[in-house]
């Protein structure tokens, strides 16, 4: 059973790699990593941290969708997807997908598209904190691109 939690505290990429590979079994043959950071810097403004807010049902839901599309596409063991909310400095963890499969490509594949539809059809809402002032962060049409190239991609790898 994949896990899916959004939380405050922050988390250990060893030990939710660890329990990836554990659930995922001996047929595992790839564990496909990503660990989202809070930014310093976003153009010319010292990044102090970020708030995120969300609404814990609808959050988690959408989630479950992203992660139920990845099982679909590519032939997947485990997913983990560990979402932080809350108060977070600059350099702080924000966001963990682990991905196990037999094959690497599906790990890897699987494990960028859950980030880009994280980045647009998550349902967070963040506030950025700088040195400047507060600014509410929206996708930017870079992330709705990202989100659309996999529309039109189709896994080399699917379900073998």
């Amino acid at each position: 059973m994949d896990v899916i939690r959004v939380q405050a505290d922050d988390f250990s990429l060893a030990t939710e790699y660890e329990a990836c590979a554990t659930e995922a079994g001996r047929d595992c043959g790839a564990v496909a990593a990503f660990v989202g950071l809070v930014r310093q810097a976003d153009d010319d403004a010292k990044v102090v941290g970020l708030h995120l807010e969300h609404y814990p049902v609808m959050t988690e839901e959408s989630i479950e969708k992203i992660v139920h599309e990845a099982h679909q596409r590519w032939s997947l063991q485990h997913i983990r997807v560990v979402h932080r909310t809350g108060a977070l400095n600059a350099g702080s963890q924000i966001v963990l997908v682990v991905v196990a499969s037999s094959h690497r490509p599906d790990a890897f594949a699987a494990c960028e598209f859950i980030m880009d539809l994280l980045k647009t059809e998550a349902v967070f809402w963040k506030k950025e904190i700088r040195s400047d002032g507060e600014v509410w962060i929206k996708s930017t049409a870079g992330d709705y691109d990202r989100r659309d190239g996999w529309k039109n991609t189709v896994a080399s790898s699917l379900k073998r």
